[in-house]
């Protein structure tokens, strides 16, 4: 099934290179989770974007990093979209002291997992999707690298 990878935003032109890295932390983050990854969509976009979509579906008028919406849940097979502002990635990246594409690989990899069901609403959920995350962080390290050259590339 596809994975496709898109810009709203005409300054930030996304490579081969790049949408194949956001590819496959999307596939790693749900193997982790015994999942497979159907048609998703990962849009990335500007802060303003992520606000109304956040005010429209969860009634929160604020910005945030990234958003899940998950469509179809068949047979381990997981089906949404992830849409992640670029806004909050570079300056998340800057206050984590992170690299971009280090504080973009986490972004997907938290989405991801909220597209396969986790969440962090309380405590033991909270657990139980931070030890996901780390698992898919693991196991997606050697495409942070790909990640961040795709951003040093663009000049982020």
């Amino acid at each position: 099934m596809p994975i496709s990878v898109a810009s709203r935003d005409s300054a930030f032109r996304l490579t081969v290179a790049l949408r194949a890295a956001l590819r496959g932390v999307v596939r790693e983050a749900l193997a982790v989770e015994g999942r497979r990854a159907g048609e998703i969509s990962i849009v990335l976009t500007r802060d303003a974007e992520l606000r109304e979509l956040n005010k429209r579906w969860r009634k929160i008028d604020r910005t945030t990093d990234v958003l899940s919406f998950p469509y179809a849940d068949e047979r381990g097979r997981v089906d949404g979209d992830l849409i992640i502002s670029l806004d909050r990635l570079v300056a998340q990246a800057k206050r984590y002291r992170v690299s971009v594409g280090n504080e973009l690989a986490r972004l997907v990899v938290h989405g991801a997992l909220h597209l396969g069901g986790l969440d962090h609403h309380t405590m033991p959920e909270r657990r139980v999707m931070r030890r996901a995350e780390a698992a898919a962080r693991k196991a997606c390290a050697g495409r942070v690298t790909a990640l961040e050259r795709g951003f040093g590339k663009l000049g982020w």
